[in-house]
C-alpha cells in the first residue's frame, strides 16, 4: 500500500469525521432539545456519539487501512486545531463544546499519541494502541450514556464504570488476552478520577491502559 492510497483513506476518514461533528451530531442535538433535553445533557450525549462514531470507528479501521502513521498525524492535527480553535475564538460549536473544558482537544491528541506510539513501540502493529483508543471511544461512550440516562446529568457515579467494565475488559482480552483484559478492567477504575482541569478521562484512561498494556506485554 503506497502513501497515496493512505492519503486517500485518511481523507475519507477526515471527512467522515467532519459529518459526524457537524450536520450529524447538529442533529441530534435539534431532537433532542426539541424532545425537553436539557442543553449540557444534550451536549454530554453528543460528545459520546462522536467518541464512538468518530473516534472509536476511525480508531478500529487504522489497522487495515494505513501502514505508516504520517497522515494520522496529518487527520489528527487537523482535526485538534478544528476543535481548539473556537475555544480560542470563544465562538463554540455549542451542540458539543462546553466553555468550562476543552476535553474533546484532549481526546484527539491522545487518540493519536497512543495509536502512534503503538506503531513505533511495538513494531508496526496498531492493535496494541487501537485498544486503548476503544476503551476511551467505547468504554468511556457507554459510561457517559448510561450515567446521562440515570441521573440526568454529568456525574463519576460508579454505574458508570461497571457499565465501562463490561465493555473495555471482553475488548481487551479478545484482542491482546491477558494484558489487554487487566488493561480493561483497570481502565474502567482509572476513569473514575480526573485531576481537573488539566488531566481528564480522555488523557488517563488512554495512557494508563497503554502503558499497562506495554508492561503486561512482557511481564504477562
Amino acid at each position: 500500500m503506497d502513501l497515496l492510497m493512505e492519503g486517500v483513506y485518511a481523507a475519507i476518514l477526515l471527512l467522515w469525521v467532519i459529518f459526524i461533528v457537524q450536520p450529524v451530531t447538529r442533529w441530534t442535538y435539534r431532537v433532542m432539545r426539541g424532545r425537553g433535553v436539557s442543553h449540557i445533557k444534550a451536549v454530554y450525549y453528543n460528545r459520546k456519539i462522536i467518541h464512538i462514531l468518530a473516534g472509536g470507528l476511525v480508531a478500529l479501521l487504522v489497522p487495515y487501512l494505513f501502514e505508516t502513521p504520517v497522515f494520522i498525524v496529518v487527520i489528527v492535527a487537523i482535526l485538534a486545531l478544528a476543535t481548539y480553535i473556537p475555544h480560542r475564538r470563544g465562538e463554540l460549536m455549542y451542540w458539543f463544546q462546553t466553555r468550562d473544558n476543552m476535553y474533546e482537544v484532549h481526546f484527539i491528541l491522545m487518540w493519536g499519541l497512543v495509536i502512534v506510539s503503538a506503531w513505533f513501540v511495538f513494531n508496526g502493529n496498531w492493535w496494541y494502541g487501537v485498544v486503548p483508543i476503544a476503551f476511551m471511544a467505547f468504554g468511556d461512550g457507554v459510561t457517559g450514556i448510561v450515567r446521562n440516562v440515570v441521573y440526568n446529568r454529568r456525574t463519576k457515579a460508579w454505574i458508570g464504570n461497571i457499565a465501562m467494565a463490561v465493555v473495555t475488559i471482553p475488548i481487551g482480552y479478545i484482542v491482546l488476552g491477558l494484558p489487554g483484559g487487566v488493561a480493561g478492567f483497570i481502565a474502567s477504575i482509572i476513569e473514575h478520577y480526573e485531576l481537573k482541569p488539566i488531566i481528564d478521562d480522555n488523557i488517563t484512561v488512554p495512557l494508563v491502559s497503554f502503558l499497562i498494556i506495554l508492561f503486561g506485554n512482557y511481564f504477562l
